[in-house]
């Protein structure tokens, strides 16, 4: 494990994720959490560290570092001077890569924020391995995408018989806004299904399953749910996928492991609209012209007004069933794209920094890198998990 001086740094600390991601720090973290801020810009990172010290007067004293996601020698110098990397600089597809590669050498933790699955398999592909030799921890999807629903998942799983078959649903439900670099991350997303689905592939060839055990994604069909407080839809996202990583990495999902992921709208015309919504924009993303076009709607730097986030709010309920037991659990909290995920990722940091965990390295999910430690520091931050009804 690399220790350079720092427990933790920020790069990315003059975007919208990255400075919410700092201030967060900046009010929680322990007074002896060692942290620098970094990004390529000197005077706003001068600015952002002016702010910082508004919120703890400490924080006037943070190291800054210079570095630029397109010069490697650059990140290779953040990676070898700290414990952990939190990364908010996307898309990751476009610029996320090179400090993956210089984590990966260093044995340095890395966690990011990435919704973006073929970046999420190519990282796999390319530096699983080496990160297994080195030591390093690479965490992928430490925000909204995936936290909720991995460690809810694991949450749930937790509450229930061990060695028993569980078939597994979540149901989310979200409000807020986005940010111009969510969006931009999504539409690229969108512009490269056929190469996602083929570095997919890849991945299911090369990456070892449990031979004694099953785990499987369960589509499901559309359908109203009064547990899930709607009309619910599959949802394809990421973050079915990291709950199944984490079931196959994991025995106490049992001997045979399901789980289907949906999105609930209370109205159905408003979830009819998105969906049809979602099948433009991917349509539309698939031609540079048309592409372009989305993307000038929204400027990458944009973010929701604090106004906003005050009023958003996000819950997962789960509804689990193992041999005739049932259970039914909630994850939620407060703004899901923003405040909460710069709590998450925040705290995935100082958890790997500075908590005892399982003693593994390469490229592995919240859960299974985290688990039940991250789970209890989000309850302490003000995340919910409980049971809502079980029996």
């Amino acid at each position: 494990m690399t220790d350079g001086g720092h427990d933790v740094v920020v790069f990315g600390a003059t975007g919208f994720t990255g400075g919410l991601t700092a201030e967060y720090l900046a009010a929680h973290a322990p007074p002896s959490t060692r942290w620098a801020l970094a990004g390529r810009n000197a005077n706003k990172l001068e600015q952002v560290r002016g702010r910082l010290a508004e919120i703890n007067p400490a924080c006037a004293e943070l190291e800054l570092l210079q570095a630029d996601a397109t010069d490697p020698e650059s990140l290779r110098r953040i990676a070898e001077s700290t414990k952990v990397v939190i990364t908010t600089v996307g898309p990751y597809i476009q610029y996320g890569e090179p400090l993956v590669a210089a984590c990966a050498a260093a044995g340095t933790d890395y966690v990011d924020l990435t919704g973006e699955p073929e970046f999420v398999d190519l990282m796999w592909l390319r530096y699983h391995e080496q990160a297994e030799a080195s030591g390093a921890r690479i965490v992928h999807s430490c925000g909204f995408d995936s936290i909720p629903y991995d460690l809810g998942a694991l949450y749930t799983v937790n509450q229930l018989p061990e060695q028993t078959p569980i078939a597994l649903e979540g149901y989310v439900r979200m409000g807020g806004s986005f940010s111009g670099g969510t969006y931009h991350s999504a539409i690229g997303v969108m512009s490269r299904l056929r190469e996602g689905r083929q570095v997919a592939r890849e991945r299911r060839e090369k990456e070892p399953r449990p031979s004694s055990r099953k785990v499987r994604g369960a589509p499901g069909k559309p359908h109203h749910s009064d547990f899930g407080g709607g009309w619910a839809i599959p949802f394809p996202t990421i973050d079915p996928q990291t709950v199944l990583r984490s079931a196959r990495a994991l025995d106490r999902y049992g001997p045979d492991f399901s789980y289907s992921h949906y999105l609930v709208q209370k109205q159905l015309p408003v979830l009819v609209a998105m969906t049809a919504g979602a099948a433009a924009a991917i349509a539309l993303a698939q031609l540079p012209p048309t592409r372009n076009l989305l993307l000038k709607l929204k400027d990458p730097g944009e973010g929701p007004s604090e106004d906003q986030r005050a009023n958003s709010r996000f819950s997962v309920r789960f509804a689990a069933r193992a041999n005739g037991t049932r259970l039914r659990t909630e994850v939620s909290g407060g703004d899901p794209g923003y405040g909460e995920t710069s709590k998450m990722l925040a705290e995935s940091a100082l958890c790997l920094a500075t908590d005892e965990l399982p003693r593994l390295s390469g490229q592995l999910t919240p859960a299974v890198a985290m688990g039940d430690k991250l789970t209890e520091r989000l309850r302490n931050a003000g995340i919910e998990f409980k049971v809502v009804q079980d029996g």
